[in-house]
């Protein structure tokens, strides 16, 4: 399972040190896409497997569209000897990548942000809205 939340910076080459405590979860080579809220996903190469069947079992008229989104501007990337990955200049524009990234595990997934917008994001997370989506999971 993909834990923690972490701050690297990107170089001039866009680059980033993708933590080690992800990197031996993802494997030897991972794949980055684009993500919702202009973030990156990041999946092992088992779990794009699992995300393509599951799109591959949606009517065309469903599926195309998030094919398109999440699969046209995937890249396959394995980290050098320093633990850098390239994060591609599609993906960096995307997610408004410039400088400093915030890298956070999500479960199944890694996520790339651009840190203001992860703060933006994390601060929309109030106590009420995540106490409703625990009811709905039962817990």
């Amino acid at each position: 399972m993909l834990t923690g939340q972490y701050f690297h910076n990107l170089d001039a080459k866009g680059r980033v040190n993708f933590p080690a405590k992800l990197r031996e979860e993802l494997g030897e080579r991972f794949i980055i896409t684009r993500g919702l809220d202009n973030c990156l996903f990041v999946y092992s190469l088992k779990e794009w497997e699992l995300l393509a069947d599951k799109m591959q079992l949606l009517p065309i008229a469903k599926s195309a569209p998030l094919k398109r989104f999440f699969f046209a501007g995937a890249a396959e990337v394995e980290p050098d000897k320093q633990g850098r990955v390239v994060l591609p200049a599609h993906l960096r524009e995307y997610a408004g990548l410039d400088k400093d990234v915030t890298i956070a595990g999500v479960a199944n997934r890694a996520e790339i942000w651009n840190p203001q917008r992860w703060e933006e994001n994390n601060a929309a997370l109030t106590s009420d809205a995540i106490a409703l989506a625990m009811d709905e999971l039962g817990f």
